[in-house]
């Protein structure tokens, strides 16, 4: 859990602008037609239509994407009943979280109210204006009929997330607990000390999902709910059980499962250690657990434990539901949140912990690889699959269950709508992969005894790209994959240096031999290079052993590029190579070469460079429209590196009419396309939307891709090796796991197209 003081937690509260969330315009406002379209006259004619139709609003206004976080702030947090305006920086949290999970837009309304009925009336009063409300921070039992009553007047999603919240999620661990240790929920036994709102949710939500009523403990402040109880209210009538025991230590007795919503410090290890075979301990008082996860694990070794804290594995925190709950209940205009809904969040939230965990959230939590197990039985809340795995579900369950306003049927669409509403779909990078899925090639992949190559190479073949082969010993190899549980089954492994593996070794030795005999290299030097990864991984493809090869992970640039010209060579008259940076952004991809060979090229090895980039570009089904960059603008500077640009532009415009190719332009003629043709109105490019930049010389190319990925947040493929005649490319060193298999499907792509062609220079 971060460690601050508490003049930190102030100082982040009210430095800057006060608070954490603001109201952003969303429409031009600049003119006095804008201002005029966004309030009178222009204004009344939504007023109008909704007028006539009260479903308009979800066209016309914030209605579709509003979300109220409502509190009279008599149970917040930790802190109790303190009143509804110091619960403020609580209910501005949760709008941030909304906003930034989401991108749900929040308004805080904070009501001074403790009234029931007038509670209730005043939310009923301003529901109007929202899509759905999210009750916050209201205490027990009030909270109970404040949200019922509400859900049978009001036709949006009425939501109390310290109920429900906490259910759904510590629901989907339980689901995964039981799971991992082979236990049948029908005869698990849960003891569950708290009764407050969200003990009595858990407990509602655990017997819809299979937990026996009678199998429930359930105990407050003054102990197990019984029969002979005379001081409970009807919440918690609805959990006596006739027992004779009183205590909390007499209930953990052989129980499965304890749930404590209490307070800190109250279980011991003695406790823990009567608990039945592989026990499940959700402790989740903050900031100090019921027993906390060091006694719990030293009290037995076979225990799965669950906190609410963020410094131990398996935290319960509600950010894994509201957020996406609510963004799939907006989306189809829901006129509720329902049971089925908030199971199907349980069971996809679930799903998710079951599957490969992204990179990202690996290096964000400081870990090496996150698997499915004890220690991971729910998601991470920085994982950003979240929004494409519960807001689809809780859609889909609204739609079957008959709540939904508006229907989706093309779900991948809606997939697709979700990651761009959270900048997280590249459509360039969702076509590469999909092209390499439908014609899987054969990819070799050197430094296979790394975990992150390992972790591409899986996810390559469970994405239907890649038939892979890896170089590196096996026993090395195996031992990693068991480690970081990834399954390299279907990989076939290929140790160079093994004995079996030495008259392969001979033969590519002999056929190097013969490509570089009259070069200097002698038979002897030759079998030396192929006991190198790099030589045996291009010899393989050269011999059509294999049909890309991908290094680089952990060598030098040049030591992938050097054997893959002396082997594979060039697939051009000129023998020229460059290297290509894909960079992803807000307004598209663009295609930057040269950025990784070429020094200082010539006027000739510029002009080829254009070629082997637009070659390039068509294979990812995109025309190419080339920019050639330089201080100067179409002559304006008449020497220098200005006039070499000049003389590889007429190269082009002579020996290739047809290609889209301008310059020596200055950057943001380049990019901008109207200031481009209101200027030069001659240039060939006219006003189009440039995307292949052609840099003058190494210097500036790889300056220019390196600032975009630093300062521009632009994401960055490559480096792509252009003008060799195999499939070959060379990886950044120590690239994440999304760039190499980024790269190996662009490996697949050459491999596809068949870079055998001889391209004309």
């Amino acid at each position: 859990m971060a460690r601050f003081t508490r003049e930190e937690a102030l100082r982040y509260h009210a430095c800057g602008r006060p608070g954490k969330i603001e109201v952003i315009p969303t429409k031009p406002y600049n003119t006095q037609y804008d201002l005029s379209m966004a309030y009178t006259p222009g204004v009344a004619e939504p007023c109008r239509e909704i007028q006539k139709n009260a479903e308009d609003a979800y066209v016309y206004t914030s209605k579709c994407n509003l979300v109220a976080v409502i509190s009279n702030g008599t149970a917040v947090l930790g802190l109790g009943d303190i009143g509804a305006l110091a619960g403020k920086p609580v209910m501005e949290g949760k709008g941030l979280l909304f906003k930034v999970f989401a991108d749900v837009d929040v308004f805080d309304i904070e009501i001074d109210e403790k009234n029931t009925e007038r509670l209730i009336e005043t939310i009923k009063a301003i529901s109007p204006t929202f899509g759905g409300i999210n009750l916050e921070d209201i205490k027990a039992p009030e909270c109970f009929e404040i949200e019922e009553r509400l859900k049978d007047v009001l036709d949006i999603p009425v939501f109390h997330d310290d109920q429900h919240g906490t259910a759904i999620i510590s629901g989907s661990g339980l689901l995964n607990a039981f799971s991992l240790v082979g236990k049948k929920l029908q005869d698990v036994k849960v003891v569950i000390n708290g009764a407050g709102a969200s003990a009595i949710s858990c407990a509602r939500l655990y017997k819809k999902l299979g937990i026996r009523p009678d199998h429930i403990i359930m105990l407050d402040s003054r102990g197990i709910l019984t029969t002979r109880r005379k001081d409970l209210n009807r919440y918690k009538l609805e959990f006596v059980r006739d027992l004779d025991i009183t205590t909390l230590a007499e209930a953990l007795e052989g129980a499965d499962m304890f749930l404590g919503l209490s307070t800190g410090n109250i279980v011991t290890k003695e406790m823990i250690r009567t608990m039945a075979p592989n026990p499940v301990v959700f402790a989740l008082a903050n900031p100090v657990p019921e027993i906390s996860y060091e006694d719990a694990v030293a009290a037995r070794d076979d225990v799965i434990v669950a906190t609410g804290r963020s410094d131990y594995p398996n935290q319960i925190n509600n950010v894994l539901g509201f957020p996406f709950i609510f963004r799939g209940a907006l989306d189809v205009k829901a006129r509720t949140i329902n049971e089925e809904m908030k199971l199907a969040a349980v069971h996809a939230l679930a799903a998710l912990a079951k599957k490969d965990v992204p990179e990202q959230v690996n290096v964000a939590y400081k870990v090496s690889n996150l698997s499915f197990g004890r220690d991971y039985i729910i998601p991470k809340p920085l994982d950003q699959r979240l929004i494409t795995c519960v807001a689809p579900a809780v859609a889909k369950a609204a739609i079957e269950t008959g709540v939904a306003r508006e229907v989706i049927t093309d779900w991948k669409d809606y997939e697709i709508r979700l990651m761009k509403r959270m900048g997280l779909y590249n459509k360039l990078v969702d076509d590469i992969r999909t092209k390499a899925s439908e014609d899987p090639k054969t990819i070799i992949f050197a430094d296979a005894h790394n975990y992150k190559v390992l972790k591409a190479v899986q996810l390559t073949v469970d994405s239907g790209m890649t038939r892979p082969v890896l170089l590196g010993s096996e026993k090395e190899i195996r031992r990693l994959a068991e480690e970081n549980s990834i399954d390299v089954e279907n990989a076939r492994i290929i140790d160079i240096h093994s004995q079996a593996e030495e008259e392969r070794r001979k033969r590519y030795a002999e056929r190097l031999f013969r490509k570089r005999q009259r070069k200097g290299m002698t038979f002897d030097e030759a079998l030396e290079k192929i006991r190198d990864p790099n030589y045996f991984g291009v010899m393989m493809v050269d011999a059509g052993e294999a049909d890309g090869f991908l290094a680089g992970f952990s060598t030098r640039y040049a030591n992938t590029i050097r054997p893959a010209l002396q082997i594979a060579g060039t697939n051009n008259r000129m023998k020229h190579i460059a290297g290509m940076y894909i960079i992803i952004t807000k307004r598209g991809p663009f295609f930057f070469a040269d950025t990784t060979v070429n020094i200082e090229p010539s006027a000739r090895i510029l002009a080829d460079i254009a070629l082997l980039t637009a070659n390039e570009v068509k294979k990812f089904d995109l025309t190419p429209r080339i920019a050639m960059l330089s201080f100067s603008n179409f002559g304006s500077s008449p020497s220098g590196s200005p006039q070499i640009v000049r003389e590889a532009v007429e190269i082009l415009h002579v020996e290739h009419p047809e290609l889209l190719v301008d310059g020596e332009m200055q950057a943001n003629y380049a990019f901008d396309g109207q200031l481009r043709v209101s200027t030069f109105p001659f240039n060939k490019l006219a006003d189009s939307e440039v995307n292949s930049i052609i840099f003058p010389d190494l210097n500036s190319g790889n300056i220019a891709y390196k600032m975009m990925q630093a300062l521009g947040g632009a994401e960055i493929i490559g480096p792509i090796l252009l003008g060799i005649r195999k499939p070959i490319h060379v990886l950044q060193m120590g690239s994440s796991v999304r760039e190499i298999v980024n790269m190996a499907a662009i490996t697949v792509i050459d491999a596809q197209s068949s870079n055998e062609e001889i391209i004309k220079l």
